[in-house]
């Protein structure tokens, strides 16, 4: 399996619930390690994504897509698995969202209140709702072959799918969100479920 099948494999979300451990160590590749250092993203392009994906998945009592460093991920996946034009793309995506965030704060989207963060993404969730319904049915009728697309299309919808893919397969995520192990024990049918452990 290459990095584009696994990619391609992400869209819509599909694959997270049937995460088994050998799959989420494949993930995990694309998971950089304590002393990653940033390789397409600049700081402010940084900066911007963190001031993203933390409203998306917001810290509560397990940890956010900030303490997942979904960042670094984002950064990995452009770095190593985007073409040339998906990650212009989605550069282009993130100025963008700088200008629109000038436009009605009159500052760039990192430096705006939460409150004025929170306004602009769901402005721009809106805005993609419809383009969401195209594209799903325009997947269903598409061969398989053709729907390696999952950084393709409007820049929010790849944003969210990312940080969730980036989340959710993140070790922090998989083990205190999920409470799943990543290296099951051995099988005891008829068990009682443990009172900590989600449904």
């Amino acid at each position: 399996m290459n990095r584009r099948d696994v990619l391609r494999m992400l869209t819509a979300g599909a694959v997270l619930p049937a995460m088994t451990p050998e799959l989420f160590a494949f993930y995990r590749q694309a998971h950089p390690d304590a002393s990653y250092s940033l390789r397409t993203l600049n700081p402010h392009q940084n900066d911007t994504v963190v001031a993203m994906i933390d409203p998306i998945i917001p810290a509560t009592d397990t940890p956010g897509a900030k303490a997942a460093r979904v960042n670094e991920f984002i950064d990995v996946i452009l770095t190593e698995w985007a073409t040339d034009e998906e990650r212009r793309n989605f550069l282009d995506g993130l100025a963008d969202v700088d200008k629109q965030s000038n436009e009605l704060f009159g500052k760039d989207f990192a430096a705006a209140s939460a409150s004025q963060q929170l306004t602009l993404l769901r402005s721009m969730d809106d805005a993609v709702s419809i383009a969401r319904t195209e594209m799903r049915r325009r997947a269903s009728n598409t061969p398989d072959e053709e729907r390696d697309t999952q950084l393709k299309g409007k820049f929010f919808v790849v944003f969210k799918n990312i940080t969730l893919h980036g989340y959710y397969t993140s070790e922090v995520a998989f083990t205190k969100e999920l409470n799943l192990e990543i290296i099951p024990g051995s099988f005891h049918g008829c068990a009682a479920v443990p009172a900590n452990r989600k449904a």
